[in-house]
């Protein structure tokens, strides 16, 4: 705007000048070419604001991670007694809540292995493939190793969480989950 122009004088919503307005819209004059108008400091204030608003809620998840990892291990579970597992067979149980899906199998008289059923792509259940030695996913046809849980092939990228086993006087127990990231 050049500092010779005359300021243009405000307008109403009818495009007439104030003085030609109702009285109710004198005493709450509105100037409608620039209510629209946003200044910079202003955009830059609502930026900072929102960012910052960000940045708290990151790190609230951040604490609440750690508050969760503070609370101490996993339940101890007790899934089966190890006689009832027959070698080469498949059992589901939940760990660490009810709506935690997971499977234990026994490969051979001393192995056992427990996973997490949920693909890690999009959270189908895992089916085992014993003769095979993997895991598949039937929805879009992901296959994970039996020993590690690491994937094969298809879309799954991250390996199933592993579920930690001891057995106790003869009763096979879950007390962890790991998480791999690689």
């Amino acid at each position: 705007m050049n500092q010779d122009e005359p300021e243009k004088e405000p307008v109403g919503p009818d495009g007439k000048p104030l003085s030609q307005q109702p009285g109710w819209r004198q005493d709450f004059p509105i100037d409608w070419p620039r209510d629209q108008y946003v200044a910079r400091r202003d955009f830059t204030k609502f930026l900072t604001l929102t960012s910052l608003a960000f940045v708290v809620g990151q790190f609230w998840i951040l604490i609440q991670n750690w508050v969760r990892r503070r609370r101490g291990e996993l339940p101890i579970v007790q899934i089966a007694r190890l006689e009832d597992i027959p070698v080469g067979s498949v059992r589901t149980f939940h760990y660490s809540e009810e709506s935690d899906a997971c499977i234990l199998l026994r490969i051979d008289e001393t192995t056992l292995l427990a996973y997490d059923q949920k693909c890690t792509h999009l959270s189908c259940a895992v089916m085992p493939e014993m003769a095979e030695g993997k895991l598949r996913c039937p929805c879009h046809h992901g296959y994970f190793d039996l020993a590690s849980g690491r994937p094969l092939a298809g879309p799954p990228r991250r390996p199933l969480p592993r579920i930690l086993l001891r057995v106790r006087s003869g009763i096979v127990e879950a007390y962890g989950v790991e998480r791999s990231m690689t």
